[in-house]
């Protein structure tokens, strides 16, 4: 049976759900976040196969499977932000010099945010940590060879392309070609001993390994946790992204380990191998050169429901491409189509990171999808998709028409303790009949914990 939202259909068949399951799907309230793309029409689609198919988990535990309703506002509010500081504030989200620029050619966009990427692109320009001197630099550069000078150094950044640019450019061909989840069945294992599926909390006792930053895989591992997951998120020494923590960090534990030292690679094998869940987000290729390809990862934990994502897509010559949102937007036309759509002479992106979030609630429902499925035979599985890949789906919805309203954010109002003070939490954006999504924990500073399960 077709669904009448937009989105659903597609997502609902990349995880090879039962399109009967849809009929449970409902959604309330009207209008759209401001945007040339029905941005809030895939917040809605992603955040309600995700509750299906927790609803379906939910339905394991014997009796009918529970109804999913999504709000509108709600839904477009968490894909920007949850948590709301009472007498404080957070830094901002990007840092002084990350921005789009005019090249001699034609506009880029410089991603600084971490330290080392922010060194890479002074040390290419040749310039201090400056706006005007950057600005002015940049603008002495043809936008495609900074491009690639930036990326050679370690460093991110994305020249504006058209989407018929984007649709002609060998990673744009490559991306096209990709399915929207890739999913390989892994063999069988043994089973969680700590999971019992409920209908309040029904991942309570599942171990989730998260090794995600900034933001889709963040917010893949906090939903799993308001089900009742146990998710440990892992981190490198050092790494900090201060202005998202609160965000990112609900109902999660946190702790630090560097793998590339032989006590931290031996911790992190003992992780993967009692965990149930894997989610990743390191860039293509990075965890098989710190020890722990996808081989080793099923000899560590048969029967590990293994989760990942990456910008650019896991195939083509970007492949192993550093990327963000912003810049996977760039990339791929869609500030180019935002500036027609608004009128502006500077790219235009859409008002949220919604391939983030969209991509994060898509691979929470293959997460659950892969449980289920592993609850009727036994087996593990592998999944992963890529921002370029969902961004391509929100491309492909076609244009938000200009004549309707604009829909209502909400803002956040349950009590909420932090360590850096009083803070206000968005409701659930998604009701699953007899279930609770709730968070066991607050939000928490990167590396509070230790990393053991």
């Amino acid at each position: 049976m077709a669904s009448a939202l937009p989105f659903v259909d597609e997502l609902h068949e990349a995880l090879g759900g039962d399109p009967a399951r849809l009929e449970t799907l409902g959604a309330t309230g009207t209008g759209d976040l401001p945007s040339a793309y029905r941005v809030t029409d895939l917040a809605v689609a992603s955040i309600g196969v995700a509750g299906v198919a927790a609803a379906e988990v939910v339905g394991l535990a014997g009796g009918a499977v529970p109804a999913v309703t999504v709000d509108r506002a709600l839904a477009s509010t968490w894909f920007g932000s949850a948590v709301a500081p009472v007498g404080w504030s957070l830094p901002s989200v990007w840092d002084t010099i990350a921005r789009n620029y005019r090249a001699r050619d034609g506009w880029i966009r410089l991603h600084t945010n971490a330290p080392h990427h922010r060194d890479a692109v002074l040390a290419v320009l040749g310039v201090p940590g400056d706006f005007f001197a950057v600005r002015r630099a940049v603008s002495r550069w043809s936008a495609v060879e900074l491009e690639q000078a930036i990326v050679d150094s370690g460093g991110c950044a994305a020249v504006l392309r058209s989407p018929e640019e984007w649709a002609q450019h060998p990673q744009g061909i490559a991306v096209a070609q990709e399915r929207l989840l890739d999913w390989t069945v892994d063999g069988g294992g043994q089973r969680s001993t700590t999971w019992t599926i409920s209908a309040r909390k029904p991942l309570s006792g599942l171990r989730v390994l998260d090794l995600t930053r900034v933001i889709a895989g963040p917010v893949a591992t906090r939903f799993l946790a308001a089900l009742g997951a146990d998710v440990l998120r892992i981190d490198p020494p050092g790494w900090e992204e201060e202005a998202i923590v609160p965000n990112m960090t609900l109902g999660k534990r946190t702790a630090r380990l560097d793998a590339r030292t032989d006590s931290g690679r031996a911790r992190l094998g003992e992780l993967i191998g009692q965990a149930d869940v894997l989610v990743h987000g390191y860039r293509n290729g990075a965890l098989d050169a710190l020890g722990f390809d996808a081989d080793t990862r099923r000899r560590l934990r048969p029967g590990l429901i293994d989760v990942s994502l990456d910008a650019y897509g896991f195939t083509g010559p970007w492949s192993t491409r550093r990327g963000f949102d912003s810049l996977v937007q760039m990339s791929s036309g869609i500030p180019q189509r935002g500036m027609e759509w608004a009128g502006s002479d500077e790219p235009t992106p859409l008002p949220v990171q919604a391939l983030d979030h969209a991509t994060g609630y898509l691979l929470a429902a293959a997460t659950l999808r892969g449980l289920a499925m592993q609850h009727a035979d036994g087996l593990g599985r592998s999944v992963r998709t890529s921002l370029a890949r969902v961004g391509l789906t929100l491309v492909g919805g076609g244009d938000l028409p200009l004549d309707g309203p604009l829909v209502r954010r909400v803002a956040p109002s349950e009590p909420l303790e932090t360590p850096w003070g009083e803070a206000k939490l968005l409701g659930p954006a998604v009701r699953i009949t007899g279930a609770e999504l709730s968070y066991a924990r607050g939000p928490g500073e990167l590396g509070a914990d230790e990393p053991v399960w």
